[in-house]
């Protein structure tokens, strides 16, 4: 963290990554996409990961035209053993090890636990705990190796804290990242090695736009009612979560210098959730 004068003289930290590598997955759009940009902004290169190849390459030249960092894209499927430990390895490769990897990708599909599919259900759990999983595996394998430790971020959710009608593997899910991250950061201490989860509240990303008229179809209600009175009927303010809040804290969390955090996750919802 460096450290600059303020116009009192008093001296401030600045957050920096400069010198590091991020890997964000899931990042060609929405909450991976804005994370990305601001590490890039912070000084990191960034390998953006995500199924979508093109987009992925899309968002990448994006960034590097932008921050001037180096980027690279990786076809990656978080679901796959092997996608995962070959993409890292191109990574290695290419760019050196990671220092910051960032779990972001997922999926939501909503349903009453009486109706909803086994297949579904396994679906939903692979995408964000099997990829939370293998991902970080991964990440901490290089970061061990190479010596210089890094910082694994895990994107939770306020159904890491609290339950929602419809979301019962998603509220699972959510949940066992917390667990997983305070695992990998009792571990990981050792080798320098931190563990966070950022908890957003409702942000309005493609994968909450989708959510509002499924929700309205089960609990019979409008689209508008659920904006209304089930994503922001606890916020201090009616406001979204926007995907700038949650950036910066991944930002914080990221380059933070010590391990005063490590194992900690932390809750950005306009009060939706408070602890």
């Amino acid at each position: 963290m460096a450290q600059e004068k303020s116009p009192a003289g008093q001296a401030s930290p600045v957050l920096s990554l400069e010198g590091k590598l991020a890997l964000v997955t899931g990042a060609a759009s929405g909450l991976g996409k804005r994370i990305a940009e601001l590490f890039a902004q912070a000084g990191a290169d960034i390998v953006i990961a995500d199924l979508n190849q093109a987009a992925a390459q899309a968002t990448a030249d994006a960034i590097a035209q932008a921050s001037g960092v180096k980027t690279m894209a990786v076809a990656m499927d978080v679901t796959d053993e092997g996608a995962v430990d070959g993409g890292f390895a191109q990574v290695e490769k290419e760019l050196g090890p990671v220092d910051i990897m960032v779990s972001n990708a997922g999926i939501q599909i909503v349903a009453p636990i009486q109706d909803f599919k086994f297949s579904d259900w396994k679906k939903l759990l692979a995408v964000h705990l099997d990829g939370g999983f293998l991902t970080s595996r991964a990440a901490v394998r290089q970061m061990i190796a190479s010596g210089k430790g890094g910082s694994v971020l895990f994107m939770g959710s306020v159904h890491s804290k609290e339950a929602s009608r419809l979301k019962s593997p998603y509220v699972a899910a959510k949940h066992g990242l917390e667990g997983l991250a305070k695992v990998i950061a009792k571990e990981g201490a050792a080798h320098g090695i931190r563990a966070n989860v950022i908890c957003p509240g409702f942000v309005r990303t493609p994968l909450v736009e989708k959510q509002i008229p499924e929700q309205a179809r089960e609990l019979g209600i409008t689209e508008e009612e659920v904006i209304k009175n089930v994503m922001l009927k606890d916020t201090v303010d009616g406001e979204f979560t926007t995907v700038d809040d949650v950036a910066q804290v991944a930002l914080t969390f990221a380059a933070f210098p010590s391990n005063a955090l490590n194992g900690q996750s932390l809750v950005v919802s306009h009060g939706w959730f408070m602890q």
